[in-house]
């Protein structure tokens, strides 16, 4: 019995230069595929933040813009079959120039565009490896990140006979940290 874990904020900057479109179905298909042929899926946890909803001064104007994006997909997604939803928090950390150097000429807010920091996704991550190590729930875990903040939590598992796929999607160049902590690097292609 296997559970796959997928980093979104990870495969939604994969499937960006993948030129995929990142939906829903997408993400589904792509949990499907992280189990072998024999391998029962236990549940699939997708790990991600809502949209960003506020209002924030503008950098040079100092106009209000308001942020408005919809968390209906994150509803939508959860409503599938075998997969939960974790969310984290999206922070808003201040206005970041476009282009580095910046000009020497007069800037306007179109120089700057917002950063923004997901927040609390790892955790949420290695509480639920943690949470299986301890339960026995699952045989393995199908691990979809690139994040090295989750190496304590794969050991943790390890430790606790459960064994760790890291999963590779077409683009990710895996951190050798954490080829080092699995049990298995495991392929998968675009669905």
């Amino acid at each position: 019995m296997i559970a796959v874990l997928i980093d979104g904020g990870h495969v939604r900057a994969l499937a960006r230069q993948a030129n995929k479109t990142y939906d829903c179905d997408l993400i589904e298909k792509l949990g499907y595929k992280c189990a072998q042929d024999g391998e029962r899926i236990q549940r699939i946890l997708y790990y991600d933040c809502a949209p960003y909803r506020g209002s924030k001064s503008l950098p040079v104007s100092g106009k209000d813009r308001r942020f408005q994006g919809s968390d209906r997909w994150l509803q939508d997604l959860a409503q599938r079959n075998l997969f939960a939803v974790r969310l984290g928090v999206l922070k808003f950390r201040g206005w970041v120039p476009v282009r580095t150097p910046i000009a020497a000429s007069p800037l306007e807010d179109k120089d700057f565009k917002p950063n923004f920091e997901q927040k609390g996704v790892d955790m949420r991550i290695g509480l639920d490896m943690a949470n299986y190590a301890q339960t026995h729930a699952v045989d393995k875990v199908g691990l979809v990140t690139n994040d090295t903040d989750c190496i304590p939590a794969m050991k943790y598992a390890r430790r606790a006979g459960i064994q760790i796929a890291l999963i590779c999607i077409p683009g990710c160049k895996p951190a050798p940290e954490l080829l080092a902590h699995c049990d298995f690097k495991r392929e998968v292609e675009w669905p």
